[in-house]
């Protein structure tokens, strides 16, 4: 599979770009050590761990994962039932292992998610509890919250309930092994009903507008050394089908747990709105340049799902498509549904309740869930939760945001480092703000600053000069900065040619 590639491989810029990436956790304020009282608290809470009464040991779980993961969160198990399916969600019972109030759940609180830096992990948890006692690694006993759905022949959902229950995984599998045993195996039934069921929830999401990004990993790779004919590389990977599989079963769970929330007026949803017009032009004119044009009279799902991800260009817009997909948070409410529960991507009420290991808002939503199914009252200490974890949550998405954009802005600068002075050619996605102050993402010219895309090497950058939104231009690389990221350029070229006939 093709793995489009940024390399860095000049000694100076290697060594310049080791340094600005080892500098990235402490530049915002990231520490992977935990403080001595929420360790003891975490090996005291698996000391003290009770399994729960309700044994699934029975059910053939398997877990699919990044290869080398340890801090599994899922494991799944599915089955016919009647004309339809049965699934089985089993996901890592983190609140057995952290006391509410407690120093663990406050440093948890401050983390808000496990972020991952250039040079590993900043976890969530303590690696006794994400990679150890809550990890749903194979041939363990461990108590989870498991997930009971039932769909129907199409893949709707007709019954959810919620519990914590023991359970034992089977198997641990990279996505590789999962694609290689549908592909070319006997797969389990698990993994062929895993593509039945991923199929027919893609359809159903198809229908009802939803659009998945399925957004490549992006990952920063050291390649041995300068002087061996390594240095650095940005490595974009195109998803497995099987991925787009797994990752249907999670968010059916999350709009499973929305209804539940919905249906008891009580919970914490994630919502997104609808992409800006400005937003959709911008895109708009970014897959002109990278040339694969999305039609005016095609939704943005249906073309997202015509990309070939193994194209280098189509991969470069699924990446800018994440633009589309911006203003994400969490509503939260407590006897009264919200005016707003959609999360527009998915095109449904949706919440985030599948990975606790990763995710401090897990914790909470699967607790609060899992009182729902046994009718019983939502703990007091989740629910007076439910009002602080939107702040919580977004401070800890800008941080994984930002250091996840500087470790690839130093990257791009790395490559560019020596081409200073260089003409490029160019499409500008956006005009910027002229000397009037008004914004100029259309038809309109800026003499101001706005954003191009380079399609080699496929960069977005700043750049000066008299732009106009959808034109190609010729433009001058004037900074490539490794410790910053920054990138710039300005217009050479008097000579814009339309991209897009009016």
């Amino acid at each position: 599979m093709p793995k489009p590639v940024l390399h860095v491989h000049a000694k100076t810029a290697t060594d310049e770009l080791a340094l600005a990436l080892a500098a990235l956790p402490e530049r915002f304020g990231l520490v992977r050590e935990f403080a001595d009282a929420a360790t003891a608290e975490a090996l005291h809470a698996i000391a003290a761990l009770q399994l729960p009464s309700i044994d699934l040991t029975h059910l053939p779980f398997l877990t699919i994962d990044p290869a080398g993961s340890t801090d599994l969160d899922q494991a799944m198990h599915i089955e016919t039932h009647g004309s339809g399916y049965r699934v089985f969600y089993a996901i890592a019972d983190v609140p057995a292992f952290v006391v509410p109030g407690g120093a663990l759940d406050a440093e948890a609180r401050h983390r808000g998610q496990t972020i991952y830096a250039p040079d590993g992990r900043i976890p969530l948890h303590p690696a006794v509890i994400s990679e150890g006692a809550a990890s749903l690694l194979a041939g363990q006993e461990r108590s989870a919250f498991v997930w009971e759905i039932a769909l129907d022949a199409e893949g709707e959902i007709t019954s959810t309930t919620v519990t914590r229950a023991r359970i034992r995984s089977r198997q641990q599998l990279s996505y590789e092994q999962a694609q290689s045993a549908l592909d070319t195996a006997q797969p389990s039934e698990t993994l062929r009903l895993l593509k039945v069921v991923g199929t027919a929830r893609i359809e159903l999401e198809r229908q009802r507008g939803g659009a998945s990004l399925n957004l490549p990993s992006v990952e920063i790779e050291e390649v041995g050394n300068a002087e061996s004919g390594g240095g650095y590389r940005l490595v974009r990977r195109s998803p497995l089908p099987i991925e787009d599989w797994n990752a249907q079963i999670s968010l059916m769970t999350g709009m499973a747990a929305a209804q539940l929330m919905l249906g008891a007026r009580i919970g914490l949803l994630r919502t997104m709105p609808q992409p800006e017009p400005a937003t959709i032009t911008s895109f708009r004119h970014q897959t002109h340049a990278l040339g694969h044009p999305w039609p005016e009279d095609m939704p943005y799902g249906e073309y997202l799902r015509t990309l070939d991800l193994q194209d280098p260009r189509e991969l470069a817009i699924m990446h800018a498509a994440g633009s589309l997909f911006r203003g994400a948070g969490y509503t939260a409410f407590d006897g009264t549904a919200p005016a707003n529960t959609m999360q527009a991507a998915v095109a449904a009420p949706y919440a985030h309740v599948t990975a606790p290991l990763r995710r401090l808002v897990d914790r909470f939503t699967l607790v609060l869930c899992a009182a729902i199914c046994a009718n019983e009252p939502v703990p007091q200490w989740v629910s007076d939760a439910l009002t602080e974890l939107p702040g919580l949550m977004t401070s800890s998405d800008q941080k994984e945001g930002a250091l996840s954009r500087a470790a690839i802005d130093a990257v791009e600068a790395a490559v560019l480092s020596r081409r200073v002075g260089e003409v490029f050619t160019a499409t500008v996605i956006s005009a910027g703000t002229g000397s009037s102050g008004s914004a100029t993402a259309g038809n309109g010219a800026a003499n101001g600053r706005g954003r191009i895309q380079l399609t080699d090497p496929a960069v977005t950058a700043r750049c000066t000069g008299n732009l106009t939104a959808g034109t190609v231009i010729s433009v001058r690389l004037v900074e490539a900065t490794i410790e910053t990221g920054i990138v710039s350029f300005e217009a050479v070229s008097t000579s814009q040619h339309e991209l897009i006939a009016n």
